[in-house]
């Protein structure tokens, strides 16, 4: 018998054909592509929030006709959402980074849906302040799930599409909306236009809990080859200390409190398309039917563009010109663009070039999403959900002030125009703001 065949004659070795076939090398096997599968949940869920958060505008007249509501307690009916969401922003980004997403993107869609339903039931002005105020409440942290989400399964040099990827799926939920509500009103009183939206969320959070998991490491359907690609440059796991000295150093934080202050007009524009601006095309330039539902999503339209194209550019500019200006020139050049066309808008006679003008205001700073949600996972390092969730909180600021200086603007001054100065002027601050980040600096060292 031979001890050890290769230490034989030449000629009594077994032929090479018969010898067993070695398996390929790891590197040799693509990478699967489960990360893409995630990327497309979480953009059909970007879908249902614009959704759910879009309707209430496009049915703000049979809303206040039922329930006898004047402009102004509408804008507070729009504001109480924008108080819940700052008030439980942070708290639910420490929870996704803590939990992981799986359980905290299930608990908020479950309850937000609940609310979404619950708001065709209001029957005064006061029950509806209360829905809407614990439907803000349940949907806070949603995009801070979102930027954790894609910390954990989305490789750096990615991340800048992805993101682009996923607000123009958003924002192609917010676009069509007008239509769909306005065809849903012809079947239904827009009480259960609130019931059939709210069903597609519970839908979803079957898929979510029983197909993700926190981690691509944990998914069977993940080989080697993409973990090692998702895994390579995305540093350590987190270590959740929410200690004095935690919060000190989120709240002292130069990237941490630019990014806040930039995001203020964000939000705050963004947040006038979806509550006031069918009223405002109605009211300021006499739109009406077909017109205005296509005014009023024309924002959300080119917004799609905006996202698109800003994921490549600032993936791209980031390769020509480093990690912050790559960023920051990005996000500093819509702002001026978004300032340039809102100031312009009350100077325009027109009403359809008024009308685009405040789409393509939208569509740059939509554009700049894709670098701002960049940005918050780079400087959050291993805890980007609370980063993602303090800058969030401070544009809902934003979107708690817009309805109110439309509303109080009408009912004093009856003008519409001081709003989009007021927006216009807080992107000229906002520029600046882009000036002062830089995303190689860590918020928390790892």
């Amino acid at each position: 018998m031979l001890a050890n065949p290769s230490n034989c004659h030449p000629y009594l070795r077994a032929p090479p054909e018969m010898t067993a076939p070695s398996s390929p090398h790891p590197a040799t096997v693509p990478p699967t592509r489960v990360r893409y599968r995630v990327v497309g949940i979480v953009i059909l869920l970007g879908m249902i929030t614009y959704i759910d958060r879009a309707c209430i505008s496009r049915m703000t007249e049979p809303i206040m006709a039922d329930l006898g509501l004047t402009k102004v307690q509408m804008s507070w009916v729009f504001s109480a959402f924008a108080i819940a969401y700052a008030i439980f922003e942070i708290p639910t980004g420490c929870l996704a980074d803590r939990s992981g997403t799986r359980r905290v993107f299930t608990r908020i869609v479950l309850w937000w849906s609940a609310f979404t339903m619950l708001t065709g039931a209001a029957f005064n002005y006061l029950s509806l302040l209360v829905v809407r105020f614990l439907f803000g409440a349940g949907e806070a942290g949603a995009w801070p799930c979102m930027a954790r989400t894609f910390s954990r399964w989305i490789p750096l040099h990615e991340r800048g599409v992805v993101q682009g990827i996923f607000f123009g799926g958003a924002h192609l939920g917010a676009a069509l909306t007008p239509f769909l509500v306005t065809w849903l009103l012809t079947l239904m009183s827009w009480r259960w236009v609130f019931l059939s939206f709210g069903l597609l969320g519970i839908g979803w959070t079957a898929l979510w809990y029983f197909w993700f998991r926190d981690e691509p490491a944990d998914h069977p359907a993940v080989n080697a080859a993409e973990r090692e690609l998702i895994e390579g440059g995305r540093g350590p796991s987190p270590h959740h200390q929410f200690d004095r000295r935690y919060w000190k150093a989120l709240f002292t934080n130069r990237n941490v409190l630019a990014l806040c202050l930039m995001y203020f007009p964000n939000s705050m524009v963004f947040y006038f398309c979806i509550t006031w601006l069918p009223t405002y095309l109605k009211e300021k330039h006499h739109f009406s039917g077909a017109a205005m539902n296509f005014y009023a999503g024309l924002p959300f339209f080119v917004a799609i563009f905006g996202d698109l194209c800003g994921g490549f550019i600032t993936d791209s500019a980031v390769k020509r010109f480093g990690l912050r200006w790559g960023r920051t020139g990005v996000g500093a050049a819509t702002c001026v663009v978004a300032a340039l066309m809102l100031l312009a808008v009350p100077l325009c006679s027109n009403p359809h070039a008024a009308a685009i003008l405040i789409a393509v205001a939208v569509a740059a700073t939509m554009t700049s999403l894709a670098a701002t949600w960049a940005t918050c996972i780079e400087v959050g390092g291993s805890q980007p959900g609370v980063v993602g969730a303090t800058m969030n909180s401070a544009g809902q600021v934003g979107a708690l002030f817009c309805p109110l200086i439309v509303g109080y603007s009408l009912e004093w001054f009856k003008n519409w125009d001081i709003t989009l100065y007021v927006i216009g002027g807080l992107f000229v601050v906002a520029t600046f703001c882009w000036l002062l980040i830089d995303p190689r600096k860590k918020v928390f060292a790892d």
